[in-house]
């Protein structure tokens, strides 16, 4: 007895893949080769700008008289702007998306809001996840959760969505009856070479335990096997930017090329809440979030696959109109979202709000953010929107039929 539980515990102690077994996720071991995906089938890729941004220093305008008047030192230089128009800019660091915008990819809703709005962050992010205003309702379902509960399940298996970061699922992806999985990249899932399977051929399969590790060691080889493949097979086919962003976006555009069936990808890429000294971190933000965004768009586009994803890009609310005495902005309003892919009316959509007519020194909303989420549940998931979102709200005219 005492010599069969030190092999036990010499057994467990040099099987590297036991320990591992646990953190390999099950789908990735009956879903990468088995994924049966129609030509058509739908994805939205889910870009949260965590901190709240400044749209005012995002989409810019410069033709505005309040634009000078309330930024005096936080304030873009005429000639460093990206022009659209004679009244709209880009920030200098949104390059790559103003190349996306000239490329017909790229569709920027300005104003975008909510009626009385929230200045607190985790309010207001709340209203944005659930699509609700009731505060007994923030804990329970997301408005992407709802949807995912009424579509299809995805038929190989896989997770109906995919959270790339190492945080806990956000609410937008809760639901009653889909899963969700998060992970931070493919590579901390892979098993190194190097851990030996002898001692699970050496084990007697009379004995439960042994058994037991036995099959989850092979388990886990099994799958670590697929996300090499996952990883090898497309390895170097694009070129991405060194952010963590970037490396995001390139693990979803892994899993898409490696024919996942899961419609829903999500990614967070903090920062925003730009109290003070904002004109730096800002455009670090800016040029992270723009790189990352184009390279993913163009690694799909050489793979065949850019019509069948759509990319939202969002922010819980925007900054204040007037810069603080801290060379920041504080909690705001209305701010721009975009929506990136073949399958876009690209573009300006809807009117920029103005800088002069304010309210409580904040700017008006010219869109609900519901109406943007309308339109890509019914047009773009093929989900019908009134259930998911509690009400019927016009849809912005942004996708292709």
């Amino acid at each position: 007895m005492f010599a069969r539980s030190l092999s036990r515990r010499h057994f467990l102690r040099d099987s590297a893949l036991i320990a591992l077994a646990p953190s390999v996720p099950v789908f990735l071991g009956r879903t990468v080769r088995s994924a049966d995906i129609t030509a058509d089938g739908r994805i939205l890729v889910v870009i949260q700008l965590d901190g709240g941004n400044d749209g005012i220093n995002t989409v810019i305008p410069f033709a505005d008289p309040g634009y000078a008047q309330h930024r005096q030192e936080l304030r873009i230089a005429d000639d460093k702007l990206i022009k659209l128009n004679d009244q709209v800019a880009l920030h200098p660091d949104l390059k790559p998306l103003a190349e996306l915008l000239d490329d017909g990819r790229l569709a920027i809703v300005q104003g975008v809001g909510y009626p009385n709005p929230d200045r607190s962050h985790d309010v207001s992010m709340a209203i944005w996840q659930t699509a609700r205003f009731d505060a007994a309702e923030h804990k329970s379902y997301g408005w992407l959760g709802r949807a995912l509960d009424a579509a299809p399940a995805p038929a190989d298996g896989a997770p109906h969505s995919i959270l790339v970061t190492d945080r806990t699922p956000p609410v937008a992806l809760r639901g009653r009856r889909c899963s969700s999985v998060a992970m931070a990249n493919l590579n901390d899932l892979q098993i190194r070479p190097g851990a030996s399977l002898a001692a699970t051929e050496a084990a007697n399969d009379a004995d439960d335990l042994l058994a037991f590790t036995r099959r989850a060691t092979l388990d886990a080889r099994s799958a670590a096997d697929r996300i090499d493949d996952v990883v090898q097979s497309t390895a170097g086919a694009a070129e991405y930017p060194q952010t963590g962003l970037a490396d995001r976006l390139k693990t979803v555009a892994q899993l898409i090329k490696a024919n996942f069936a899961t419609p829903v990808y999500y990614a967070i890429q903090s920062g925003y809440d730009t109290h003070s000294t904002q004109l730096a971190t800002h455009g670090k933000l800016l040029r992270e979030l723009a790189g990352a965004v184009r390279a993913f768009l163009d690694d799909l586009q050489s793979s065949g696959l850019a019509d069948r994803v759509l990319v939202m890009g969002f922010s819980e609310f925007g900054r204040r109109v007037e810069e603080n005495a801290s060379l920041g902005t504080d909690h705001g309003t209305a701010g721009p979202m975009f929506l990136a892919g073949a399958g876009i009316h690209p573009g300006l959509h809807q009117a920029i709000p103005s800088m002069t007519d304010l309210v409580d020194g904040d700017l008006q909303m010219s869109v609900d953010f519901r109406s943007v989420y309308a339109a890509i549940l019914s047009q773009w998931l093929r989900v019908d929107p009134l259930p998911v979102l509690g009400g019927e709200f016009a849809k912005c005219e942004l996708l292709k039929a």
